[in-house]
């Protein structure tokens, strides 16, 4: 409802059409004039400009307003026209009967008004009373014969239409005009802004004014009153708060409507129509408002009449939100409740879509029905793959309510968790805790829900599964089951024969005896016979206790339990919690396991000790094959063993992993394990040396993982990743920012802290500062050998602690370290770990340097580092510059060009590319040191700094395309790109700069 003082902004036309009415009157020609437009357009103000128009003129004016609440009075508007003429006209119309036919006063009306011309305003005719709607009928039909005009306003369709506002012939001879309002244009809006407010608005607030009040007048004028009264000026600073303003005032303009509804079948249809207008049509929402007489359209008029319904297809009208908040507000919780359940039930009946049913459902009570749990479920996946997850999970919550059996609301509260460890971790952690406490969770789901948190970062909740006897994970257990003592064999659900047939071809069991003792490990690979002896022995123990085990639930629970323990050994290397007090150390894995998430840690825990080659590699791939007993596959052990794989040498192998586990937890929409194999594979890419790739799993990474919501045990380990991928892409401005961002101090308590000092390393060796290089890669060093990894291909830090320290003039320590990375990586035994080390002992060794070049190219060029190789080849070629033997090298170049078959990955890159120039360094120790680079030099990008030092040491372009295994088409843009910063003329200019005028 308009208030009286709104200022008629932009009615000119209406304004001259009534002024036109009024002076027609005067002359004795009647009319007709119904004004329309939803509430709040300003008919009633118009209608009373018009009035007092006519009293200025002269004109008769009687007046009336019909209102919901006088809707059954009978002659209502009737006795308000009347009463100025005859006071006692009310009486007689309320009490006395009424008279078929009757019309009383009308033609005492008509008689007056060929005295003086009269001019008849009646508000709101949608509430007319059906009295004096046939009185006013009749009044129109005898307008030709009387100087006598009606002027009218109606908000939408009125309940019964009077005849008079389409122009029928019953008006005869009078003028009949409608004039519909149209809302506020932004002109209109800008006007009243600067009206009300007393200065222009901005363009940003006058827009938004208009957008959020449709440019109704009555919602701008109270927007603009409240707005005033806070003192703020209409700035573009203060659009939020305007906006609020208007859903108060939208939604209080709701309420008075509302109050004003008398009709209690309208006020059912009006809540039903809130609930569920979007998603049925009228005649539904009018069954399920409940049985009535009240026949369909008469109920669509009253709501539209109301002005709480527009016909545009029976929805609620514009303002949705506030609308339909302020209409159910105003129902008791318990009845709001149930109308959303009963709207589901018969949205569910009629086959609407499912998203539009579980909206209904969580506002609903419990239905107790299977489809709701169904529903909510198929709407969950909808919204996670329209990347609603907040929606998603709202639906699974919801789903909770309803009555599940135990298993069925273990894995709803698994899948919740798995969105909630992205959006809610704390909430996820404690719903998956509760999971692991329970003892009546599904097979599998346990395990599942510590694998889920190991992902997220809890590493708590691996010991939570610990049972809460006497015993710890890796304690016998009663009834048969204790296949978990240290040596013992696990049971699968296959029959007791089957399963002993199944354990002697178990490919998951290592060959080198317990690998908690790394020393009998080794010895365990030296004599082949002897393993297969105790694994003849262990397989004859393991069939004669498995025949002992009793059931298939027995034989779950041992699976089980062999899951936990591979997890609590990832939890243990994530964070060492063993020097707490009261935290007992994590048991020793199950030596003979047919667990595939067994295979995987123990497949990473030979890769960190570095020992047993093919064990760690045939466990690796055993981690990724079906469990004997159906149990589903965990994401942490695989993702282990894909590291594995990295370290044996079999990237591609490993790629194709992770390309299968990315494509899983797609379809289960599990983001958090979605962050986390793009972020291993990431590694691999910068492995392989394709930094571009990285940088782009990166960045899909942390658009499913934000940042902030990644959990502190693994910042180090991205942070490193991104690091060396921009430090590779050519971008060491951003690798420094990322250099120095602070960790959080539980960061620095977990093993991925060696990868960011190790990355730390790296920064500071490609600046040319040997001191805090040593310093990085000594701590790396540290923290590596406290987790218990002494494999230099995780990270070959010795090798580059050790170039630092040749820097730095300390040789003693170089070779020392180099030697022992030399040792270490003929135990493990892959060629790209040795070729690693003993291209790091060529550049710190004085004497021989060339015949170590030689042995580390004659390594790597078997090896699948790419990047080591080349630096390989390079040193190779400036040691051989001094000796005029470039020939040798470029017959290995060619000899690599026809053995490859493929690239593949090096070490964690960043630490490929050549070393700088010692520093302090006297002549004669060491390599020849190489002189300091030109000023561009830092501009290129790693693959150009590649193509610019193999274009140096004098390489043809073919050459070059086939060591670095691209076009030559792509060598000569390389050098393009190398001669433009550089700013030289050819390949003698770069090869002056390369190696200055002694190496020539």
């Amino acid at each position: 409802m308009a208030p009286p003082d709104l200022p008629l902004f932009e009615r000119d036309r209406e304004q001259a059409v009534l002024s036109a009415v009024i002076g027609e009157l005067r002359s004795g020609r009647p009319a007709l004039v119904t004004v329309t437009g939803e509430p709040g357009l300003g008919q009633n103000e118009l209608l009373r400009w018009a009035a007092g128009q006519a009293r200025d003129r002269g004109v008769h004016v009687l007046a009336a307003r019909a209102t919901s609440a006088e809707h059954e009075l009978r002659y209502g508007v009737v006795a308000q026209l009347l009463a100025p003429e005859d006071r006692d006209i009310a009486t007689r119309l309320f009490v006395a009967p009424q008279r078929p036919g009757g019309l009383p006063g009308l033609n005492h009306l008509l008689t007056a008004c060929h005295d003086r011309p009269t001019l008849l305003v009646v508000q709101d005719v949608q509430w007319l009373d059906p009295a004096s709607l046939r009185w006013l009928e009749a009044l129109a039909r005898r307008l030709p014969r009387a100087p006598l005009a009606l002027l009218t306003s109606t908000t939408g369709t009125a309940i019964d239409r009077p005849e008079w506002s389409v122009g029928t012939p019953l008006t005869g001879l009078a003028s009949t005009i409608e004039l519909a309002l149209p809302p506020l244009t932004t002109s209109g809006v800008s006007a009243a802004v600067r009206t009300v407010c007393g200065v222009p608005g901005d363009t940003d607030f006058t827009d938004a004014l208009a957008q959020a009040t449709r440019g109704v007048p009555a919602v701008v004028h109270e927007v603009l009153l409240r707005f005033t009264r806070t003192g703020c000026a209409p700035r573009a600073e203060h659009v939020e708060h305007l906006r609020a303003l208007t859903a108060e005032v939208v939604g209080d303009h709701a309420a008075q409507a509302l109050s004003e509804l008398r009709d209690p079948v309208a006020v059912d249809v009006l809540r039903a129509l809130a609930v569920c207008g979007d998603l049925l049509d009228f005649p539904l929402v009018c069954t399920l408002a409940g049985l009535h007489p009240v026949p369909e359209a008469r109920l669509r008029a009253t709501l539209m009449a109301s002005g709480l319904l527009t016909p545009r297809d029976g929805s609620p009208p514009g303002h949705d939100a506030v609308v339909r908040a302020r209409i159910l507000e105003e129902m008791p919780a318990a009845d709001r409740a149930d109308l959303y359940a009963r709207a589901a039930r018969l949205a569910q009946r009629v086959a609407v879509a499912d998203q539009g049913i579980a909206e209904l459902l969580l506002r609903a009570r419990p239905v107790g029905a299977p489809w709701a749990v169904a529903t909510l479920r198929r709407g969950f996946a909808a919204a996670l793959r329209s990347g609603r997850r907040d929606r998603a999970t709202a639906y699974l919550a919801r789903a909770l309510d309803e009555p599940l059996r135990s298993e069925e609301r273990a894995r709803v509260e698994l899948q919740l968790a798995s969105v909630q460890m992205v959006t809610a971790p704390t909430a996820a952690e404690r719903r998956l805790h509760g999971l692991i406490r329970s003892t009546g969770t599904g097979t599998g789901l346990r395990a599942q829900a510590v694998d889920l948190c190991l992902l997220g970062g809890d590493t708590r909740a691996a010991r939570l599964a610990q049972p809460t006897g006497s015993g710890t994970l890796g304690a016998p257990v009663p009834c048969g089951a204790d296949v978990l003592a240290p040596g013992r064999g696990s049971g699968t659900g296959s029959p007791p024969g089957r399963r002993a047939r199944a354990v002697a071809g178990d490919a998951t069991a290592p060959r080198g005896g317990n690998t908690s003792d790394p020393a009998h490990r080794d010895g365990a690979d030296e004599h082949p016979e002897r393993t297969a002896t105790a694994d003849n022995d262990a397989t004859v123990s393991e069939r004669d206790e498995l025949a002992t085990v009793g059931d298939r639930h027995e034989l779950a629970t041992v699976s089980e339990r062999h899951e936990l323990i591979a997890l609590l050994r990832v939890a243990r290397f994530l964070r060492h919690e063993e020097t707490c007090p009261g935290v007992p150390p994590a048991p020793a894995l199950p030596e003979h396991s047919h667990s595939p998430a067994v295979a995987g840690v123990r497949a990473w825990e030979h890769a960190m000790a570095g020992v047993h080659l093919e064990a760690s590699r045939r466990l690796a791939r055993a981690a990724f094959a079906p469990d004997p007993g159906g149990r589903p596959p965990l994401v942490t052990p695989r993702l282990f063993a894909c590291r594995a794989l990295f370290l044996t040498d079999d990237g591609d192998e490993a790629e194709a992993h992770l390309a299968t586990l990315l494509n899983e937890a797609h379809r289960q929409r599990a983001a958090i394990a979605i962050a986390h194999v793009l972020a291993v594979r990431a590694d691999l890419h910068l492995r392989h040396g394709r930094p571009d790739a990285a940088a782009r799993d990166l960045a899909a990474a942390e658009a499913e993982l934000p940042p902030a919501r990644l959990h502190p045990l693994f910042v180090p380990y991205w942070a490193s990743l991104n690091l060396v991928a921009d430090l590779q892409n050519g971008r060491p401005d951003r690798a420094r920012e990322i250099a120095a961002r602070p960790v959080p101090s539980l960061s620095e308590e977990c093993a991925t802290s060696a990868y960011l000092l190790f990355a730390r390393g790296v920064l500071a060796r490609s600046e040319d500062d040997p001191q805090r290089a040593r310093a990085y890669f000594r701590a790396c060093g540290r923290w590596l050998l406290h987790y218990g990894c002494v494999n230099p291909a995780v990270l070959p830090w010795r090798s580059l602690a050790a170039e630092a320290a040749h820097a730095l003039g300390d040789d003693a320590e170089a070779l020392r370290l180099t030697r022992e990375e030399v040792r270490l990586a003929a135990r493990w035994g892959t060629r790209s770990a040795l070729g690693r080390a003993e291209l790091g002992l060529a550049v710190v060794i004085r004497e021989n340097r060339t015949e170590h070049f030689r042995a580390a190219v004659a390594t790597l060029s078997e090896s699948p580092a790419r990047t080591d190789y080349t630096r390989a080849v390079l040193e190779l070629a400036s040691a051989e510059s001094a000796e005029a033997e470039r020939r040798t090298a470029l017959a290995l170049t060619s000899r690599r060009a026809s053995t490859a078959g493929g690239v593949a990955p090096g070490p964690l890159p960043g630490f490929s590319q050549a070393p700088p120039a010692p520093a302090g360094v006297p002549p004669g120790r060491g390599a020849a040191p190489h002189p300091r680079p030109p000023a561009g030099w830092p501009a290129l990008s790693p693959a150009e700094h590649e193509t610019a030092l193999l274009a140096a040491s004098g390489l043809a372009n073919r050459e070059i395309a086939t060591t670095l295994s691209v076009t030559t088409r792509a060598v000569e843009l390389r050098l393009s790109g190398v001669y433009r910063k550089l700013r030289i003329r050819g390949r003698e200019e770069l090869r002056a700069l390369r190696y200055g005028p002694e190496g020539g």
